[in-house]
């Protein structure tokens, strides 16, 4: 994975954006109805999407991060994230939650992220900042090699 924190283009926020707005419309939220939907995009230039799958027994409900996330690896092989977009219908935009946040961690630890929502507020900032001192992979590696 690259180190060095990549900003998307105004181009690729655009079609983020875009992508998220429409992955909440797949969102299946029957008992919370807060719909979210998330696009990312990786490292090749691609935009993965997601969205939230809730459960009636409610921990096992999956947030759309994780699902755009996963999908990414199972489907493409997904090794590094560069930004994400997370998209909710409301007045005030959502940031990741924390199981989010950590399993972002895993694919690009200084990720751009950006939250969206119905109104004109936006959150734009980066992972390492939203998850500071955060545990990933390089933790595993140098408790190895201590």
């Amino acid at each position: 994975m690259s180190s060095s924190i990549q900003i998307p283009s105004n181009e690729q926020w655009a079609e983020l954006e875009m992508a998220a707005r429409l992955a909440a419309r797949q969102a299946y939220a029957p008992y919370s109805h807060f719909t979210v939907g998330a696009a990312i995009l990786d490292n090749k230039g691609k935009i993965h999407i997601g969205c939230n799958v809730e459960n009636a027994s409610y921990g096992l409900t999956n947030c759309a991060e994780r699902t755009a996330l996963f999908s990414a690896r199972a489907n493409h092989g997904l090794q590094e994230v560069l930004a994400v977009c997370i998209y909710t219908p409301t007045a005030k935009p959502t940031s990741p939650c924390g199981a989010c946040r950590q399993v972002l961690n895993e694919f690009g630890p200084s990720m751009r992220v950006r939250a969206i929502c119905d109104g004109q507020e936006t959150i734009d900032t980066t992972l390492d900042v939203l998850l500071p001192g955060a545990f990933g992979p390089k933790n595993l590696a140098d408790a190895q090699q201590g």
